[in-house]
C-alpha cells in the first residue's frame, strides 16, 4: 500500500537547512526550503554591499547540496575564485543569482532558474525577497545591526529583530499554511533558524498552521553566543516568535533532561561517520519517515 505523501517545510539556513534538504530530496516537489536571507558576510556580503539586493549565499548552499546529478552547469555554480584580485573568495553560484535577479522581476525566478538548469525538484524559496539585515538588542539596551556582529557578540542577546521590517514571500507564507510537516533547524540558531521566524507573516503561518512543528538540534555546540543558550531557551524562542505555538517534537542525539516533560524528546543516531558534528543525510531521512508516519 502507497503511503500518503506529505507537504512538508524546512526553515534555516546554510549547511543545516541544506543537509534536511538533501534527506528529503526523495519527496521533491513536495518539500519546500524557506532560506534565511540576512547574511552579510564572505562572498554573499561583498556582493550585497555593491550591488545591494537578499543575501544569496544559504540559497546556493541549499541548491548544492540538491544536487543530483553532475553536470557542467553544476560545476559552473559551484566554482569559488582564487587569487588576488577582487574575484578571490567569490562564488559563481552567488554571482549567477545576482545577476539572473537583475535580469528577473522577482529573486524568486532567479532561483527557479537556477534550480531548472540544474534539475532540482525541491521548492526553494527566500524568506523575503526584500533586503533586510539581522539586528540584536543586548541586555544593555545597544543594538548591533548585521548577522557577522551577532555572531561575534560575548554573549547571548536579548531579542532579534530585522532592520527594515520586510514582507515575507508569500510562497513561504502558504507552503507553511499547507504543510503537513514544518521542520526547524538544525544550524545556527541566532543567524538561520530565527531570522525567518521574525517575519510577521510568517509568525502567522506557524501559529494557525495545522502541521506538526518539530526542532532538529545541533550535534555539537555552537560557536559564539548561541552557544550559551540552554535547549530549552531556544526552544522557548521559537516558540515566542511563533505566537506561542509549541514545537510538538525534538529530534536529537540523546534526553535533554532540562526541558522534562514538556516536550516530546525523540532520539536517534544522527551524526555521519566521517563528522560526528554534522548530520548524516540517510540516517536524518529515516527518521524523518518516521516522523512522517505520525503525521
Amino acid at each position: 500500500m502507497k503511503q500518503p505523501k506529505h507537504k512538508i517545510v524546512a526553515v534555516g539556513g546554510g549547511h543545516g537547512l541544506g543537509r534536511v534538504l538533501s534527506a528529503l530530496r526523495e519527496h521533491g516537489e513536495l518539500v519546500t526550503g524557506v532560506v534565511t536571507t540576512t547574511d552579510n558576510g564572505g562572498s554573499t556580503g561583498r556582493i550585497r554591499a555593491c550591488q545591494g539586493g537578499i543575501a544569496w549565499g544559504d540559497t546556493r548552499n541549499c541548491i548544492n547540496q540538491l544536487i543530483t546529478e553532475p553536470s557542467i552547469g553544476s560545476m559552473i555554480f559551484e566554482y569559488r575564485f582564487k587569487g588576488n584580485g577582487e574575484l578571490d573568495g567569490h562564488n559563481l553560484g552567488n554571482l549567477m543569482l545576482t545577476a539572473l535577479d537583475n535580469l528577473s522581476i522577482r529573486p524568486l525566478e532567479a532561483i527557479n532558474l537556477i534550480r531548472d538548469m540544474l534539475k532540482v525538484s525541491t521548492h526553494i524559496v527566500p524568506m523575503s525577497e526584500h533586503p533586510a539585515d539581522l539586528a540584536a538588542q543586548t541586555s544593555t539596551g545597544e543594538v548591533i545591526a548585521g548577522e557577522t556582529d551577532v555572531d561575534e557578540l560575548p554573549e547571548p542577546p536579548a531579542r532579534l529583530m530585522l532592520e527594515p521590517v520586510v514582507p515575507a514571500t508569500k510562497e513561504a507564507v502558504m507552503a507553511i499554511q499547507e504543510a503537513d510537516l514544518v521542520v526547524l533547524g538544525p544550524g545556527s540558531f541566532l543567524t538561520s533558524v530565527m531570522p525567518p521566524l521574525l517575519l510577521p507573516e510568517i509568525n502567522r503561518a506557524l501559529k494557525q498552521t495545522q502541521a506538526k512543528v518539530i526542532f532538529i538540534r545541533n550535534l555539537g555546540k555552537e560557536h559564539g553566543p548561541a552557544g550559551q543558550m540552554s535547549l530549552k531557551t531556544m526552544l522557548n524562542w521559537c516558540e515566542r516568535s511563533m505566537g506561542g505555538r509549541g514545537i510538538d517534537l525534538v529530534l536529537g542525539p540523546d534526553i535533554d533532561e532540562e526541558l522534562g516533560d514538556e516536550h516530546q524528546q525523540v532520539v536517534a543516531d544522527l551524526a555521519s561517520a566521517n563528522h560526528q558534528w554534522r548530520h548524516d543525510r540517510d540516517k536524518l531521512s529515516q527518521s524523518i519517515e518516521q516522523i512522517l508516519l505520525t503525521c
